[in-house]
């Protein structure tokens, strides 16, 4: 059977053929089956076409990486050419469209995101198990999880991301590859060399590889600060260690198990990956290149980045309420309903703007996401947070005009934030001290988010059965080389990682964890350990696919808290432990394939990414374990209320959380009878909610129905609070502009700019926190003026409530238990 046939083989049999090419990808809203831009001709494009990537007589190319691609195949630009022709006459069909690109794209990623950021060609020979990746990947390693883990426990901090471990990871190659020595070593027969070469893109990749996997902070060390801490409890090092090490690596064991689905089809493209790809490749083919017919991406990157760096400086410290812009609020601070509605810290946003990128980008970089999925989650917003909270918030419906509207602090029934020492003791709920003081109340968009997060993992299912159950079932007999995109082909030149590795990752760390939590009496059973880490290999694969198309994270830390609440009842400690594993593993899973993808594609051998990520995730755990028990043993009050430098915000989130779910638990807030049980209805409600439009997909393939995306959607309840609708709105006009707008009107800018730009905001962000840190907040240097303290003197920042009690009376139910 010829190629042609193979890739058409039909499997609809019961629709017209010029459908069926359609249905084989409707499910992939990523696949756009348009005609180009109009904006767009042959004569235009000069953005450096690669030749082919894959031929019968070489699959390998052995020139220099050329990563920028040009904006549409000479398929596309066919199309295009086509479709002009035809003005006044009978106009190709759709599938005619799709099925030239289709052909066009054998040798190309058939996604314009991809072909922007990524090269279709490979070089084999390029040293990528070099000790300069070992060197500066472990030092980064070290130095970045260390500084985070830091900064993670002050009151005012500053982030390095992996934006940040990419810029300066390049001169330091640079720097070694100058002055290092070229001799060669004969080690055991195998021939080395300090200095192999020019520091190449696969090594960088690997070393960003390692930071993106180990510069954030752990869950498990908050729990460990509050056992400390809050429940004054002697907690092991032994137990500490092996605990962290446990929930650091069950997830990775997992994601062996998923590559084929998430990380070999084409159709998983992971924009947020994109952006680094974009970045590295940008710097590594424009070093010390210079071009004279357009402004250089590493040029444009740079000076976008400084100008953010230095931005920052005004939202950061001169002008505080450019980021915290609720006008609205400072004209009339004290009203009641104006505050309720406009405000952007505790109520519903509606004053729309910011000029704070970092605000901008709380949900994610808005010129990544796709902008189908940008409006699926800004539609979700629109409906729960300015229609429906509002609705039962202004009819006082749970009592909540006691309280505001959007906010995740607990209240009791005097309208004050909750008392949670009060109903803990010797770190056990304490069920009398509770009936005596106060049953919980939360605020309306919170009791709407949990409800909603509850519903999202059946939604996403559902959807993911519906939308990719046959692919998944396809995939199951496919392999690497079954796939037939270029990325997947060329990387079957190196070597697989064999499943029994992850094998015996998965079993060393489970063993790991069994031990950790019998040595010490964290009082969390080996069975509810096990239920911890089978939800989240449960849910891996329809978190993974949505994350590998939409850039959205669906996060598991509210179902862990619905499910150990009930699992683990009033233990505090044992909820904490829940929640890490299932919350963390997932976490660690989805980076991981994320990783692997950027290496998939960069063309680095699977087996040394594999082992660069697992040394730099178990350095990370002892670095960081190191740093928080320094801190709490030499800082005085850390993590307590009375230290003004190191309050730990991540912990009093972590302790609020253990008391709510793990001592008053979610049996006295959503069973049957309770307060706030009929959000649970929403799980009922979106579980049966893809269904209508996947058949309305089905039944019009061309119509907008196949980019309805439900758990996308209320993915948006991951968000608020503390976001609201002037974050949201910021977030969704960033990416109305550049995702579509530019992306339609303007290919070529977007092609060759677009995710540059992302790159350079960002780092200009992480940069200008750097900055105005050591400038401002380290040498406790402040500016009181009108521009910083505006929008401080509103009932929106002090969290006033629409309405307070009267005086020495209570709200709310006169009993409860």
């Amino acid at each position: 059977m010829s190629t042609v046939a193979t890739l058409f083989r039909r499997h609809v049999p019961d629709v017209p053929e010029d459908v069926d090419d359609v249905m084989e990808h409707f499910n992939d809203p990523n696949w756009d089956y348009r005609p180009a831009s109009p904006t767009l001709s042959t004569e235009s494009i000069d953005l450096d076409r690669k030749g082919r990537a894959y031929t019968d007589s070489s699959r390998h190319s052995t020139s220099d990486y050329d990563t920028e691609s040009q904006a549409e195949s000479s398929g596309y630009d066919k199309t295009a050419a086509e479709t002009s022709a035809y003005a006044g006459t009978t106009a190709p069909s759709k599938s005619q469209l799709w099925r030239t690109g289709t052909h066009e794209y054998e040798d190309d990623s058939p996604y314009p995101e991809v072909r922007a950021a990524v090269s279709n060609m490979d070089d084999p020979s390029l040293p990528v198990n070099t000790f300069r990746m070992w060197f500066l990947g472990l030092l980064i390693t070290a130095v970045v999880s260390g500084i985070n883990q830091f900064m993670a426990l002050r009151t005012i901090a500053f982030t390095l991301n992996t934006l940040v471990i990419q810029v300066i990871t390049l001169p330091l190659g640079k720097g070694m590859a100058y002055l290092m020595p070229k001799t060669r070593f004969n080690t055991f027969g195998y021939t080395w060399s300090l200095n192999p070469g020019p520091f190449n893109v696969k090594e960088h990749t690997v070393i960003t590889a390692m930071g993106m996997m180990t510069w954030t902070t752990s869950f498990v060390l908050s729990t460990y600060i509050v056992q400390e801490v809050n429940y004054a409890q002697d907690v092991s090092y032994a137990y500490k260690i092996l605990v962290n090490l446990s929930s650091q690596f069950v997830g990775i064991g997992f994601a062996g198990v998923f590559r084929q689905f998430l990380v070999y089809p084409a159709s998983m493209i992971y924009p947020g990956t994109l952006v680094s790809c974009s970045l590295t490749n940008t710097l590594h083919r424009t070093w010390g290149v210079s071009e004279t017919r357009h402004i250089s991406r590493i040029k444009f990157f740079f000076i976008v980045m400084v100008a953010a760096m230095l931005w920052y400086f005004v939202p950061g410290f001169l002008f505080t309420g450019v980021s915290i812009f609720s006008w609205a609020c400072w004209i009339a601070p004290t009203n009641p309903t104006v505050n309720t509605v406009f405000g952007s810290l505790t109520g519903m946003g509606m004053g729309l703007l910011t000029f704070d990128w970092s605000m901008i980008s709380i949900i994610n970089n808005p010129l990544v996401s796709p902008w189908w999925a940008e409006a699926n989650i800004y539609a979700c917003f629109v409906f729960i947070a300015w229609f429906l909270a509002p609705i039962l918030y202004f009819t006082n419906t749970w009592y909540s005009k006691y309280l505001p509207i959007s906010t995740t602090t607990p209240y009791d029934n005097t309208g004050l934030p909750y008392d949670l020492s009060v109903i803990i003791t010797n770190g056990t709920f304490n069920a009398t001290s509770y009936e005596a003081y106060s049953p919980l109340f939360l605020s309306t968009t919170n009791v709407l988010t949990y409800g909603i997060s509850f519903a999202v993992l059946p939604a996403a299912i559902v959807h993911t059965w519906l939308w990719y159950g046959r692919d998944i079932v396809r995939q199951c007999r496919q392999g690497l080389a079954e796939n037939r995109d270029v990325h997947s082909r060329l990387m079957t030149a190196y070597s697989e990682v064999p499943h029994w590795w992850y094998g015996i990752l998965f079993v060393v760390s489970l063993a790991f964890g069994i031990v950790g939590i019998e040595i010490f009496p964290t009082g969390f059973p080996v069975w509810a350990y096990f239920i911890s880490i089978l939800i989240p290999f449960a849910l891996m694969l329809p978190t993974g696919i949505i994350r590998a198309i939409t850039n959205q994270w669906i996060t598991l830390s509210l179902l862990a808290d619905l499910i150990g609440g009930y699992v683990v009842p009033g233990k505090p400690v044992a909820h904490m432990l829940f929640k890490t594993y299932v919350t963390w593993t997932s976490e660690q899973g989805n980076s991981y394939l994320a990783a692997m993808k950027m290496g998939h594609y960069m063309k680095v051998p699977p087996r040394i990414m594999f082992a660069a990520i697992s040394v730099s995730v178990f350095l990370s755990s002892f670095i960081t374990q190191a740093v928080v028990d320094a801190v709490i043993q030499h800082v005085p009050d850390a993590c307590t209320p009375l230290s003004v430098d190191f309050s730990c915000p991540s912990n009093t989130v972590m302790a609020e959380s253990a008391t709510i779910w793990g001592a008053v638990g979610p049996q006295r807030l959503f069973s049957p009878g309770k307060l706030y049980n009929p959000v649970l209805y929403f799980m009922l409600i979106c579980v049966f909610l893809p269904i209508p439009f996947y058949l309305l997909a089905r039944r019009y393939p061309y119509s907008r129905w196949r980019y309805v995306n439900i758990p996308v959607a209320l993915s948006a309840a991951f968000y608020f609070p503390p976001t609201t609708g002037m974050q949201f709105t910021s977030w969704f006009i960033a990416g109305a502009i550049f995702q579509w707008f530019v992306r339609r009107f303007h290919f070529r800018w977007w092609m060759r700019f677009n995710y540059v730009l992302a790159a350079a905001l960002d780092a200009g962000l992480a940069f200008g926190g750097i900055l105005v840190f050591f400038c401002t907040g380290l040498p406790k240097v402040t500016l009181n003026w009108w521009g910083n303290t505006v929008w401080m003197n509103t009932n929106d920042a002090l969290g006033m409530p629409f309405m307070m009690p009267p005086p020495n009376s209570t709200f709310g139910p006169t009993q409860w238990s």
